[in-house]
């Protein structure tokens, strides 16, 4: 009796195309260490309120920026030190008693110097990276929580912490594949009321799960309380 009423209950629902699902954020992180390095600071202050423009954790980058500058140093040396064997070989070449051999060494530590010249400019370029790496801002997500704190050292691929983007909500839903075409000739209602929300993205690839199904998106603006329950209802 049980198992028959539940049918019957089942089977009205989809007739009248009513489905539930929890209003979540539209978007929610999980940042993780790019380089490892220890934890100088962590925001804990901040969790559960939304950032604004707020370092949430850094790491600690001493060493980089110490290798930063020195490598800054040698660039500007390797840069005079081309100018003064460009000189030379533009000298050498107009020195018609030296030889070939002796004006193709000269042109070879000009081309060494400017290799060296390059590989310096990546190292810089990626010391500016692992440095930027190491001080995380967020601009205005809502930190919902933080995993690590000062004094911790962390590893590439650790969890830092997660923040959620609050400008509006979805509903996700999973619809039978034969009823999904005909939602958008609908009328959207939430818990009953009709609303001038519109269906984002059908998913048109049957779900891993729900097998038989389409998921279906809805973006809700102007959120005052997410994870609540909603009912949706196409008419």
């Amino acid at each position: 009796m049980k198992i028959f009423i539940y049918c019957f209950i089942l089977v009205n629902s989809l007739l009248a195309s009513e489905y539930y699902a929890k209003l979540e954020p539209i978007e929610s992180y999980k940042v993780k260490a790019a380089v490892s390095g220890k934890i100088v600071f962590s925001n804990t202050q901040i969790e559960g309120f939304n950032a604004s423009n707020s370092t949430i954790i850094e790491l600690d980058s001493t060493v980089n920026k110490m290798d930063l500058a020195q490598s800054r140093n040698k660039l500007k040396f390797i840069n005079d030190m081309i100018s003064i064997e460009n000189n030379n070989y533009a000298r050498l070449k107009k020195v018609s008693s030296k030889s070939v051999f002796e004006k193709d060494t000269q042109k070879l530590k000009v081309i060494n110097l400017k290799s060296s010249k390059a590989d310096m400019i990546i190292k810089i370029e990626n010391l500016k990276d692992t440095i930027k790496n190491k001080k995380l801002k967020e601009k205005s997500n809502y930190i919902s929580m933080i995993s690590v704190k000062k004094g911790d050292y962390v590893t590439p691929g650790t969890l830092l912490y997660e923040s959620k983007d609050l400008s509006k909500g979805k509903l996700e839903i999973f619809v039978p594949i034969s009823e999904a075409s005909k939602l958008k000739e609908k009328d959207i209602y939430i818990d009953g009321k009709k609303s001038d929300i519109k269906i984002n993205k059908i998913y048109t690839i049957a779900d891993t799960q729900h097998i038989s199904s389409y998921k279906v998106q809805l973006l809700v603006p102007n959120i005052k309380t997410f994870s609540k329950l909603v009912k949706i209802e196409f008419k």
